[in-house]
């Protein structure tokens, strides 16, 4: 019997503390996996098929074009022929769960083949050989089929229901993604209503004030003490209002920051959260 070292862990004590180690063991092979080998070595072949196909259509339809353009513009448009289809065929396999949606790129894939070989057929038309076109064009046409026949075979085959399921689920996964930026809008433009409606009300804290105080008694027990505003923004909540009202210059945040609040702050403290906004790490 065939074996192989393996890790395993084990229990081992030391000073009365144990732990799981890992140590080499010498477990048996399993056997070998001939599907996936098989598996393997047909998606290797098709690879090696489509690369093929990509490098003779590009020669064939960057020729064709070089007839009208200059060579660097005809072959760069000679690979979109193949890569279309290609895009198509790999945007059919994600789809590969949903069979309606993945009926779209397989059309698409299907009509880019054509177009690609029509433009190989052309080129042996016009270089006078026609035959040499036939076959150019089979090249992409088994390329496309051979990947076709090996994603098929990967894809798992669901019944009705699974795939109800399934879409159902996406449904839901997309509902909850359509959300992200629905949420960001409506909060960017809460943070603007808040931040006029603040700077409002604090002008109008300002209009109102008393700013000599004459009718504060000098025995007034509370004439030190200095009075709370608990609806005035702090430093720190004016600059992220600033922030999402989509203001990203230091001293315009400054600004704001005093006319919100009535006092000019610190340029160092709102340059230190602007930075910290900037970096995505402010609370």
């Amino acid at each position: 019997m065939k074996t192989r070292s393996t890790q395993q862990l084990v229990p081992h004590t030391v000073d009365g503390k144990t732990r799981m180690v890992p140590i080499n063991v010498d477990a048996p092979a399993p056997p070998r996996d001939w599907d996936h080998i098989v598996l393997n070595g047909v998606t290797t072949i098709a690879a090696v098929v489509l690369t093929a196909s990509v490098v003779w259509s590009t020669a064939s339809i960057g020729d064709l074009l070089a007839r009208a353009v200059i060579e660097p513009a005809a072959y760069g448009a000679a690979v979109v022929f193949d890569l279309a289809w290609i895009a198509c065929m790999a945007v059919e396999w994600l789809a590969r769960y949903d069979e309606d949606r993945a009926a779209l790129p397989r059309k698409a894939g299907n009509v880019a083949l054509l177009v690609a070989m029509l433009a190989i057929g052309a080129h042996g038309k016009v270089s006078g050989f026609w035959e040499v076109g036939i076959v150019g064009a089979l090249v992409s046409g088994l390329a496309k089929g051979l990947w076709t026949v090996v994603l098929r075979h990967q894809t798992p085959p669901l019944d009705e229901r699974t795939r109800a399921w399934i879409r159902a689920e996406l449904a839901d996964a997309g509902a909850s993604l359509s959300l992200i930026p629905v949420r960001r809008k409506v909060q960017r433009a809460q943070a603007q209503v808040d931040a006029e409606r603040i700077a409002l009300g604090a002008g109008s804290d300002r209009g109102s004030a008393n700013p000599d105080r004459s009718g504060d008694s000098a025995d007034d027990s509370d004439a030190e003490i200095l009075q709370l505003h608990p609806n005035a923004p702090t430093t720190k909540d004016a600059v992220r209002i600033a922030w999402d009202s989509g203001i990203r210059d230091d001293a315009e945040a400054a600004r704001y920051v005093a006319k919100v609040t009535g006092k000019a702050p610190s340029p160092d403290t709102v340059a230190r959260y602007m930075r910290l906004l900037r970096n995505g790490v402010a609370s």
